[in-house]
């Protein structure tokens, strides 16, 4: 019979990391070119209302948002619960609209000045006079593209 002996130790071989950074890099850029950024952080509360026939927007860089609901918790304590207007990430009021449609066309090319549209997310429960208001104010502005935002729901309850 012949008999087995162990010749030491056996070494372990380093892992080759040379192609480490590559897969770092092509996973950074991986999720770097896949992540969407959010463009606004809403500071109201929006429960938007059914609609039977609607329309998803083809070219939403072309679309500048007015939001308008009752302040989210936070912000309650110092706006109330009336519905307040924000545009961009600040309240604002009925006046300053004019001001924030003439910055949003100045930040557009001068081809798609004359393409721009008002996409206004109201909460279901908001009164008509304050979106009359803003209407008025967007009039005003020369922003006559307007679109209401709404849940797209077979039948109306």
């Amino acid at each position: 019979m012949s008999k087995f002996k162990k010749d030491g130790k056996k070494s372990v071989e380093n892992i080759n990391t040379a192609s480490l950074p590559d897969i770092v890099f092509m996973l950074l850029f991986f999720f770097m070119t896949t992540t969407v950024m959010r463009e606004v952080d809403l500071k109201v509360n929006i429960r938007l209302p059914n609609a039977t026939e609607a329309k998803t927007l083809e070219k939403k860089d072309l679309v500048s948002y007015i939001y308008i609901g009752e302040p989210a918790g936070p912000y309650q304590k110092m706006f109330g619960t009336e519905p307040r207007i924000q545009l961009n990430d600040q309240f604002k009021n009925v006046a300053d609209i004019q001001d924030f449609i003439a910055q949003e066309r100045d930040a557009m090319n001068e081809a798609d000045q004359a393409k721009m549209s008002v996409s206004m997310k109201v909460d279901s429960k908001t009164k008509m006079g304050v979106i009359s208001d803003v209407k008025l104010a967007l009039r005003r502005a020369s922003a006559l593209k307007l679109n209401y935002a709404a849940v797209k729901s077979e039948t109306l309850e």
